[in-house]
């Protein structure tokens, strides 16, 4: 691993922040005004998705200085790294290698003596195989009855990539067939989930790496429980449940037979594998052909990512915006809204990839960064957004950048639905950047005593993403360019974006407390508001 700088020490570093100091007050209509082809030169296309990032506060000097930071902090040599197969996950000594869930049967990628991708194929294999059976009706439940009802039992990157992808593409799923999703330990996900399914006519998906995440097993067991109790036999179980799992021990012991398991990898991450195994409830949704057009999408935005000049390269220029609106702008969030209703989870999904990829307060070798890191992201679909949160966004205190995604086309024309909701990306587009000054709304008749309410100062920066349509191909595309750009940020900022310790302190105490919860002992040994949070919930519980 080169040893590189410090951020803040870097050459291109302290060249952006003499930049930033000429420009930094600089407004947006000026940046228009001074430069009439801006909003065509600033932009970018690639494999479907068209990026126009015109309306950011930087210059043509400010973006070279930008790609030469990106150079000077050696994200080309780590991007190869990662492809590969290098362990550049370094606190867990991995490789990262969700980029080859999606790479052709055609190719070849051999780590340490394994080709990776053959072994990703017999398991794509394994799973078109089992989703056609399901989707046929040559699958049957433990009465003999086609499946109708697909519950999906999972967390974190096992739960929010299924149900994104599934919302993302429900245009191109059985729309005979229900699909549903828990996660939440909360009882009342997994009672609600089931509450109106028949038992003959449900599989589970059991998705856990381990098949010991405690959320997950504990919804898992009530599964179990519910389906066994409603057909009567043990031996319903291995009819109705499926394991996306590398335990095959604890798989087996569950019931579930080891046949229908589906294993992945220790150098896929949970919020990169929407893509493997992961995906099984998503390819029985929309089926094995429609999966791999989503797989194309994701391979075609890595070949770009890793062969595009840095000039050219669609997420990195993405990165490299988001890092000088975090390190200059000094913006703590990132908003991400999607006008297109079925990307409504994106954002959801967004989050975790994100934060949970670089909200790192180290760098890879352990030392403590002195500059800000990962972002807050956050968003909902367009247009609800603009009734909600968007008045913050106008005329608040914070500056907060945001993604606006849409489409050339619906997947459900009606009327002139899809013309107003594009209208209303662009208008936003347009009214974050250039605001309205005081002298407009003079101009246009505004009462004195109104004005300095309506004034907008605007100089908020946008990307605005367009597609044609949303396909799988699409989807692909977009959440690959997100990742790489996660990984972009990641690089520059010195730290590991594949590890994610914050997770497991409160699964460890966790795990403590509830045996404490569950006993009269009054001998606690926490702090004093743990004690007495302890001992309020015993004495309400029942």
């Amino acid at each position: 691993m080169v040893t590189l700088a410090p951020l803040r020490q870097r050459r291109s570093f302290q060249q952006l922040q003499s930049t930033f100091q000429e420009i930094g007050a600089r407004h947006l209509r000026e940046f228009f005004d001074r430069d009439p082809d801006r909003g065509t030169r600033l932009s970018l296309e690639a494999e479907g998705i068209y990026l126009d990032y015109s309306k950011n506060r930087v210059d043509d000097e400010t973006l070279r200085l930008l790609l030469e930071l990106a150079r000077e902090s050696g994200v080309p040599e780590r991007r190869d790294a990662m492809f590969a197969g290098e362990r550049i996950n370094v606190s867990e000594n991995r490789a990262v290698l969700h980029v080859a869930l999606r790479m052709p049967e055609t190719r070849s990628l051999v780590v340490e003596g394994v080709d990776v991708v053959a072994e990703v194929h017999q398991v794509l294999r394994r799973m078109a195989d089992f989703a056609s059976r399901v989707r046929s009706g040559e699958w049957t439940g433990f009465t003999g009855r086609p499946i109708k009802n697909v519950v999906n039992i999972g967390i974190g990157g096992s739960d929010l990539g299924p149900v994104m992808a599934y919302e993302a593409l429900r245009y191109y799923s059985r729309r005979d067939m229900t699909f549903r999703f828990v996660s939440n330990v909360d009882a009342t996900d997994f009672v609600e989930a089931v509450h109106d399914l028949d038992a003959t006519e449900t599989l589970f998906i059991v998705s856990s790496k381990t098949f010991g995440t405690i959320e997950t097993l504990t919804n898992a067991r009530s599964a179990r429980a519910w389906l066994v109790e409603r057909l009567g036999e043990e031996a319903a179980v291995a009819r109705h449940f499926v394991a996306v799992s590398t335990n095959e021990a604890l798989v087996s012991a569950f019931g579930i037979d080891t046949a229908n398991m589906f294993g992945f990898w220790d150098w896929v991450g949970g919020r990169y594998s929407m893509d493997s195994a992961i995906g099984l409830s998503t390819m029985v949704a929309i089926g094995p052909e429609h999966f791999y057009e989503l797989l194309e999408g994701f391979h075609a935005m890595d070949e770009h990512f890793r062969f595009a000049p840095l000039e050219e390269n669609l997420p990195v220029i993405h990165a490299m915006l988001a890092l000088w609106n975090r390190e200059f702008l000094g913006c703590e969030t990132v908003g991400v809204m999607p006008y297109d209703q079925y990307l409504k989870r994106l954002p959801a999904y967004l989050q975790q990839l994100t934060m949970e990829s670089n909200g790192k307060h180290v760098t890879l070798d352990g030392s403590r960064v002195d500059y800000p890191t990962g972002p807050i992201y956050w968003g909902e679909p367009g247009t609800n957004g603009q009734h909600s949160f968007y008045q913050l966004i106008h005329q608040g205190t914070s500056i907060v950048p945001v993604d606006l995604i849409d489409f050339a086309r619906s997947l459900n024309p009606l009327g002139q639905h899809h013309d107003i909701l594009t209208s209303n990306v662009f208008a936003q587009a347009q009214a974050l950047a250039f605001g309205r000054t005081a002298e407009e709304l003079r101009d246009q008749g505004a009462p004195e005593h109104e004005i300095a309410h309506r004034v907008m100062e605007g100089n908020r920066p946008t990307n605005v993403l367009m597609g044609d349509v949303l396909t799988p191909r699409f989807l692909g595309s977009l959440i690959a360019l997100y990742e790489h750009s996660v990984f972009v940020q990641g690089t520059v900022w010195g730290i590991d974006s594949y590890d994610q310790w914050g997770v497991e302190l409160g699964k460890v105490l966790a795990t403590t407390i509830i045996g404490d919860l569950e006993s009269s002992d009054s001998d606690l040994h926490y702090d004093s508001s743990t004690n007495a949070l302890i001992r309020r919930y015993r004495d309400r519980k029942n």
